[in-house]
């Protein structure tokens, strides 16, 4: 599933150390969706996909993420986890190169200077 939402709350980053002895890290943020009656949806994103650069409070995010589901003691629990987060506007590729550029520059492909 896919959403577009700007990014209202950054939780406080999670971590700790599995049973195998391996180290997690977890980021809780809170998006609302826009529209007539906007939404706030609670997600998780996981290790790798954590990107400080574009979870600044305010951005509009692209967010790509899975829902499941699971039963505990009798109750249900359901998590949103995000498995690709995007600065909204990203017309695909990888966005870590975007940040670094100075302000003003932009990325021409159509002329190759390479000398090969």
């Amino acid at each position: 599933m896919e959403l577009t939402a700007k990014l209202t709350q950054v939780l406080p980053l999670q971590r700790g150390t599995g049973k195998t002895g391996n180290e997690w890290r977890k980021q809780d943020i809170i998006v609302e969706t826009a529209g007539q009656y906007p939404k706030k949806v609670c997600i998780s994103i996981w290790g790798d996909k954590i990107n400080e650069k574009i979870l600044q409070t305010g951005n509009m995010l692209n967010i790509s993420f899975d829902v499941e589901s699971r039963e505990f003691n009798g109750r249900w629990y359901t998590d949103v986890k995000a498995w690709k987060v995007e600065a909204a506007g990203n017309t695909g590729g990888d966005n870590s190169y975007a940040d670094e550029m100075p302000p003003g520059v932009q990325y021409n492909d159509s002329q190759d200077d390479l000398p090969f």
